[in-house]
């Protein structure tokens, strides 16, 4: 088994919201099992849907399908964010598994979060967009365009005088 990857020091991993119902079976160290539901995916963790939380810390082998088969690893649970939803953290997931990860993210059937939030702030951008009015541009143009004429004017007669 291959350790999780390392986050990189400045970009977020991708993560993905799972657009159909999956599954999950966390199996504790003292053999007891739990089942979930997978909400959330990268390749460093997710999110996952519980009917309790488990202990902060706690380390459990999770296994989950997704449509490119059976995914299997260890994982440490980390604080719960509700009574309900709780993150974890791949601390051991073999390359098979990975590479198995890998291509159902490419498979283009998880809608991925991170798209999804730039999509968004591009909609409020968008929606706070205020452009100020054509008509201030315009004039303007208008002025630096006289301006710049009375300009060219004075120059032609200046030069015609001065060449008498």
């Amino acid at each position: 088994m291959s350790s999780s990857p390392q986050l990189y020091a400045n970009r977020r991993i991708p993560r993905f919201r799972l657009t159909e119902t999956t599954p999950a079976v966390l199996k504790f160290q003292n053999g007891l099992r739990t089942t979930g539901e997978l909400h959330v995916i990268s390749r460093s963790g997710g999110l996952l849907l519980l009917p309790a939380p488990v202990h902060q810390g706690c380390v459990v082998e999770l296994m989950f399908h997704t449509h490119r088969g059976a995914v299997l690893g260890t994982a440490e649970m980390l604080v719960p964010v509700t009574s309900t939803q709780q993150p974890f953290r791949f601390v051991a997931l073999p390359e098979s598994d990975q590479r198995r990860l890998q291509t159902a993210f490419q498979s283009g059937l998880y809608r991925n979060i991170d798209e999804e939030e730039r999509i968004e702030e591009l909609r409020a951008a968008v929606a706070n967009w205020n452009p100020s009015p054509p008509r201030r541009r315009f004039a303007a143009k208008l002025v630096m365009g006289l301006v710049a004429l009375v300009g060219c004017l004075v120059c032609a007669v200046c030069i015609h005088l001065f060449q008498r």
